[in-house]
């Protein structure tokens, strides 16, 4: 099942930028904010500031890009460490696989998830920030790191502050952790985990340079709800995998089918 997850996540990850703006668009203009009010640096030389919002040439030239990439670029790196500690635990887990059908309980629950999420997205259902208050412990520690990297003027600083907001309690990234921790193996929970970053960044780059474009799109009820129902319909899609499973080789025979 894990190619079904990394086409899966890759697709939360696109679909969920109703989340993103809620949950990371302050961020990401916090960062914007910075590089426009400081000389952004590349290579240790000032680059040129020049900045239209009407013209996409000299938003590409004009210097940010390359500091919103490297800002992803650490957001995507430490999704893949996580990612990669969800499928080390994972790994661990198999070893009741002989009793127990670990890998396909877990895809089940990630499924569960994505339905949640799903609504979530949709307006319907908030349990999902629940979810997010419980990584909030671990976030109080991490969070005083980013005023130490502010302003993010240098490619450098840009990167380690991705990795830092990369740990911000989000529970889209909660949920797709859960389907790298049933993938069994570090390798497979980073690739994961790399999947859904890279559905994330279209969103996240346009956040950061078509705020207000982006925002009213993103944000509107339509875009809410079709991505919340696609989400779900992703959870549904697995549950029905795993059911199948179940329905023909029953509890005990599915512990030795690959999930």
């Amino acid at each position: 099942m894990v190619d079904f997850s990394i086409i899966a996540v890759f697709f939360v990850g696109l679909l969920g930028g109703v989340h993103c703006i809620g949950m990371c668009g302050s961020i990401v203009g916090v960062f914007s904010a910075q590089i426009a009010g400081s000389e952004p640096r590349v290579g240790g030389k000032e680059i040129n500031r020049a900045f239209s919002p009407e013209s996409g040439r000299a938003m590409f030239f004009g210097g940010r890009w390359p500091f919103h990439l490297s800002y992803n670029s650490g957001r995507l790196a430490s999704y893949m460490v996580a990612g990669a500690l969800a499928g080390a635990f994972g790994q661990a887990g198999l070893f009741w696989r002989d009793t127990v059908p670990v890998q396909h309980l877990l895809f089940a629950l990630s499924s569960v998830m994505l339905i949640a999420l799903g609504l979530y997205l949709a307006g319907v259902w908030g349990m999902v920030r629940h979810i997010e208050q419980m990584g909030a412990v671990l976030w109080r520690y991490i969070q005083p790191l980013t005023k130490r990297l502010l302003p993010a003027n240098t490619i450098p600083r840009a990167l380690l502050f991705g990795m830092v907001w990369g740990w911000l309690p989000c529970g889209l990234v909660y949920s797709v952790l859960i389907t790298a921790l049933a993938s069994g193996n570090p390798q497979n929970g980073a690739l994961i985990m790399l999947a859904f970053g890279m559905g994330t960044l279209p969103n996240l780059l346009m956040i950061g340079l078509f705020w207000e474009k982006a925002k009213r799109y993103i944000q509107s009820p339509f875009a809410r709800i079709s991505a919340g129902l696609l989400v779900s319909g992703f959870g549904l899609y697995g549950l029905v995998k795993v059911g199948f499973v179940f329905y023909r080789y029953g509890w005990a025979e599915s512990c030795h089918i690959a999930a």
